[in-house]
């Protein structure tokens, strides 16, 4: 069988490389692999080339990076490389009907989630960010809706604790290695049945904008550390002292009633952690990056700034201290 693979971030590798691990007996080889185009990146701009790529490199595998999905030159080497099936993990783009229709066993998709819930560019994220205590893999034939097509295989991952996104994504993209191996295989036997979605039990989960990292303190302290882990490492939960942006990295809610204190307020200075009042409860924030700075926990932050309780944290600059050293 003649697969294409089509993938561009970090979690899309352990699909590629699941896929040319195969053993001898699976008969498949990839053909080709498509992938984004080169983006700049960093201070200086310089063009990076995407983890899939670095793997094509290394393994010497044919290598499409279309700009546009539709351009004839892009559809005419996809179909020179006659593929039998097309697997797709975390691509980036909408694949066109044109593209579906290529491949007679048709394409599937390895989705970082328990569709129907969390369809979209951000499942892990939101996933984190709503609570959820597992997620999970799924593999789907993909039609021309966003993942809405029929589910294959499934697996549930657990949601550790202290997971972020990235974390999470770790162990998601390992599953989901396994699961397209697998699924792939059971399809060839003829003993996996496609079977639809329950489209009213849908949930979206929209790629994350930088914005919506902004912290409101009146929410209850669970769901502001829930904020933190699902926006780590990007685009990162973010609040405002004394008009200077804070990246906060790392966080925990606490089983205590947070008092008068105005949500956002800094009620307690500890080494371990500076506790700030919110909609309900305290939350406890360990590890954060202040504007112009690296990333460091309150400890050393607090050896050359020094701190007292009082400080308002806000949604934007205009945010003032109440009290400070």
């Amino acid at each position: 069988m003649r697969l294409v693979f089509m993938g561009t971030p970090e979690f899309a590798v352990p699909s590629l490389e699941a896929l040319l691990r195969a053993d001898d007996s699976d008969n498949w080889t990839v053909v080709g692999v498509v992938t984004q185009p080169d983006r700049p990146k960093g201070r200086g701009q310089e063009l990076a080339v995407s983890p899939v790529k670095q793997v094509c490199l290394r393994e010497s595998l044919p290598l499409l990076q279309p700009v546009k999905m539709k351009d004839p030159t892009f559809l005419d080497a996809l179909r020179a490389w006659r593929p039998d099936l097309i697997a797709v993990a975390a691509f980036g783009r909408i694949l066109t009907p044109t593209i579906l229709a290529i491949p007679p066993k048709g394409c599937i998709n390895v989705h970082a989630s328990l569709l129907p819930k969390y369809r979209g560019a951000g499942p892990i994220q939101w996933a984190i960010i709503h609570g959820e205590r597992e997620t999970g893999i799924t593999t789907m034939l993909m039609d021309e809706g966003m993942d809405t097509g029929a589910i294959l295989l499934q697996e549930t991952v657990a949601i550790l604790p202290d997971d972020t996104a990235g974390s999470l994504s770790v162990r998601l993209a390992g599953a989901g290695g396994r699961l397209l191996v697998e699924t792939l295989r059971r399809l060839r036997a003829g003993t996996l049945v496609p079977r639809p979605q329950d489209h009213s039990q849908a949930t979206l989960a929209p790629l994350l904008k930088k914005e919506d990292g902004l912290i409101d303190w009146t929410l209850e302290a669970v769901a502001i550390a829930n904020r933190v882990r699902g926006m780590s490492p990007w685009p990162g939960a973010y609040t405002y002292a004394k008009g200077d942006r804070w990246l906060i990295w790392r966080a925990s809610a606490l089983d205590q009633p947070a008092g008068a204190a105005p949500p956002g307020t800094i009620v307690e200075v500890k080494k371990e952690g500076l506790l700030v009042a919110t909609g309900r409860g305290l939350l406890s924030i360990a590890e954060f990056q202040p504007a112009n700075s690296r990333r460091m926990n309150v400890a050393q932050y607090l050896a050359g700034h020094p701190l007292t309780p009082g400080l308002v944290l806000g949604a934007g600059p205009q945010a003032v201290a109440a009290g400070e050293a």
